[in-house]
């Protein structure tokens, strides 16, 4: 059991209390008794926030500086791949995890990249451990959808579908068109007795069907982001935005459906026609609109040591300190469906925590320790 002690403690609110944790590997007591065999870390007054979570990222599928040797982010075969599974591809050997832990990130949601309309299934892990399967919060935690230019540059070098934004859309339709009516036949066989020839791609999207986890969709433009809520609509399932670049045109949409947005990476050069409006402006808008905003760096696209500096340029174009430092850890928690392990310092939930010299948006402040599951995993 340890305490922390002298501490300024990040609230549900973004602001922060002073005052002292207790944990183990959950998080036992905050501000109560401090029991007689602790152990005792003094924060001299430093800020203690939650571990920091990436909300959408690669990291352990594309190997850092190890070329196409270690690059598994993409199985662009074919282009609906609903049941990979990113923690069959993540290396927690990788370089880009103990850059994580340095950086006081000990949670991230990881999986295929968006080369294929359905890409497979991402997972949230924590960013320490030997072995995936220790490290895993949730998986699946979503299903990997892409729409826009990626799916329609890997399949026009193929010469073949899908070619346009039309024939991506038909191949996703399709897809769960048939997730549904298998959802329905194992339904019906388990009444009636009988037995459904197994699908290993319609398996895999029956959490999708029943709204068990969403859909995380890739979309930059307007009009991909609107596709993205037709298909939430047309077949009630839950969906989160990726990226959404244009998301300020439609702002006022994604506020009144209540969809939750991950945004990012948007420190990079504008590489293709859909990054054209690439900018830090919205996150102020957005964020002001009510949306719930998660703030990602898509790593490898930027590295994920680089989580923090992206809300802090959220902050410089307008963002509040409160609302950048819940992108970066409650909302990316609650968009992703893992708020019962992670993203608050609340009694119950995990011993995940970041400790700031200063307040940890100022542009000079250091992460002097970080903790996963009540361990200390880095300390500078």
């Amino acid at each position: 059991m340890t305490a922390i002690i002298n501490a300024n403690i990040m609230a549900a609110d973004g602001s922060f209390e002073q005052g002292h944790i207790v944990f183990d590997d959950k998080i036992l007591s905050i501000n109560g008794p401090i029991p007689d065999n602790c152990d005792i870390i003094d924060a001299k007054g430093g800020y203690l926030t939650p571990g920091l979570i990436d909300a959408h990222c690669h990291l352990g599928m594309v190997g850092d500086s190890q070329g196409a040797e270690s690059d598994d982010g993409n199985e662009d075969s074919e282009p609906i791949m609903p049941h990979l599974r990113a923690i069959d591809a993540i290396n927690p050997f990788d370089r880009g995890f103990d850059e994580a832990r340095r950086a006081g990130v000990t949670c991230v949601v990881t999986g295929p990249g968006s080369a294929n309309p359905i890409g497979g299934q991402f997972a949230a892990i924590k960013t320490s451990g030997i072995c995936v399967d220790d490290m895993i919060v949730k998986a699946p935690c979503a299903i990997k959808i892409a729409l826009g230019e990626n799916p329609k540059m890997i399949y026009s070098d193929k010469d073949e579908a899908p070619l346009t934004r039309m024939g991506t859309m038909a191949l996703i339709r399709e897809a769960l068109y048939k997730a549904r009516d298998y959802s329905n036949s194992l339904i019906a066989a388990s009444e009636d007795g009988d037995k459904v020839d197994f699908d290993i791609k319609n398996d895999a999207l029956l959490p999708l069907i029943r709204k068990e986890i969403p859909a995380k969709v890739h979309a930059h433009r307007a009009d991909d982001i609107c596709s993205a809520l037709r298909l939430a609509k047309e077949f009630d399932i839950n969906v989160t935005i990726e990226h959404c670049t244009d998301g300020e045109v439609i702002a006022d949409i994604l506020s009144a459906k209540n969809v939750p947005v991950m945004l990012g990476p948007t420190l990079t050069d504008r590489s293709k026609p859909e990054l054209k409006s690439l900018g830090f402006p919205i996150y102020k808008t957005l964020s002001e609109k009510g949306v719930s905003v998660a703030i990602i760096t898509d790593h490898p696209e930027i590295t994920i040591g680089n989580l923090r500096l992206m809300a802090q340029l959220a902050v410089k174009n307008g963002m509040s300190r409160e609302k950048a430092l819940l992108a970066i850890t409650s909302n990316s928690a609650n968009n992703c469906c893992i708020n019962d392990r992670v993203g608050l310092i609340k009694e119950g939930l995990d011993a995940d925590f970041a400790l700031f010299d200063s307040p940890p948006l100022d542009f000079m402040s250091e992460n002097v320790l970080t903790i996963i599951n009540g361990k200390t995993v880095y300390t500078k």
